[in-house]
């Protein structure tokens, strides 16, 4: 998907799911309800949002922080699912077909999330069709990132796949004044997500600063050449 199209989705989602817009369309009551339902909660870095097979009591919409979701394999290996950054709301899917949790959520920096209930949430949106609608926006959108996961995992090299990756993040996510992506990822969670060993993320990553591709400093990287990983990722954004 386009960055363009990404980033439409991701602001019609945040022009109806905030108190204006609720307070605008909701009800008195309902929005009363909403108001004294809705708790601001912090998270220091490395402590989990939710976990794994932990029942569902409500979505979290991270106001600032990062955090990662994702599933342990049967050997207890992390399997990255995706990246959860400011303006995401995460933990909706099992809350709408009635499911335990299906992965985990951890912070990967300190975060603040405003947490609202299953019950509120749901009635949100019941009532508010506007809401109703960006969400679908968003699951649709979520589908087809996992199809692109599926396809990139099976058909793709190594190589192209950290060239993809790097990409992928900064237009996710972001970056700093100068220029590096805005995450920290230790070489194993690069592994992971390119589904590699770390010894050949830790050699890739030198061969593309080698090759003037990227900068990296510590955990840090930043993308120097965008053309010459998109050819090589075989990449369109």
């Amino acid at each position: 998907m386009s960055l363009e199209k990404q980033q439409f989705i991701e602001s019609k989602f945040l022009s109806v799911f905030n108190d204006k817009s609720f307070k605008e369309i909701l009800s008195k009551e309902d929005y009363n309800k909403y108001i004294e339902a809705r708790k601001t909660v912090f998270f220091n870095k490395g402590e989990a949002l939710f976990e794994e097979g932990n029942n569902v009591d409500g979505v979290y919409f991270i106001e600032n922080g990062t955090a990662k979701l994702y599933k342990l394999g049967f050997n207890r290996k992390e399997q990255i699912l995706r990246f959860i950054k400011e303006g995401d709301i995460i933990g909706y899917r099992a809350l709408l077909i009635g499911e335990a949790y299906q992965a985990t959520a951890e912070a990967m920096s300190d975060l603040q999330a405003i947490f609202i209930p299953t019950d509120v949430f749901l009635h949100l949106l019941e009532v508010d069709s506007q809401l109703s609608y960006a969400m679908l926006q968003k699951i649709s959108f979520e589908l087809g990132e996992s199809s692109n996961t599926v396809t990139f995992l099976a058909q793709k090299t190594v190589r192209e796949r950290l060239a993809e990756v790097l990409l992928l993040l900064e237009q996710k996510l972001g970056t700093d004044p100068e220029g590096f992506i805005r995450i920290s990822l230790t070489r194993e969670e690069i592994a992971n997500l390119i589904g590699t060993a770390t010894e050949s993320a830790i050699r890739l990553i030198s061969e593309f600063k080698q090759d003037d591709y990227i900068a990296v400093e510590g955990r840090n990287i930043k993308i120097l050449n965008h053309e010459k990983l998109k050819k090589l990722g075989h990449v369109v954004l």
